[in-house]
């Protein structure tokens, strides 16, 4: 078997991979991980009481401004709320869009173990 087209595919990919920036190197990371998928679980505070748990999440994404590349104040994502905050999706518990403030919130998020 020549192993010579496999080498030269895996030498013109590391090539590639290495002239592209940083940001683009991160965004091609985050697509491999959104396609593999993660189990992630988002918890908000209010003060120390647990007020909200959205479980099943695959990523959480940071806000870009529509007019340049800045980003906004605020992360969203989707994942199952879970109302009754056991840490499993009930039937009746949807999945739903949520958006936080970095700033006001107070959250942690983890990977379900």
């Amino acid at each position: 078997m020549n192993k010579k087209p496999f080498y030269l595919a895996a030498l013109s990919a590391s090539l590639l991979l290495s002239a592209c920036t940083q940001e683009t190197q991160n965004k091609f990371g985050r697509a491999v991980q959104n396609w593999t998928g993660t189990n992630g679980v988002l918890e908000v505070y209010a003060g120390d009481k647990l007020v909200k748990r959205f479980i099943e999440i695959d990523k959480l994404s940071t806000a870009v401004s529509t007019s340049g590349d800045l980003s906004r104040p605020y992360r969203f994502g989707y994942g199952v709320l879970d109302e009754n905050m056991n840490a499993v999706a009930d039937d009746g518990e949807k999945k739903v869009y949520f958006e936080f403030s970095d700033y006001s919130t107070s959250y942690v998020f983890y990977e379900q173990p």
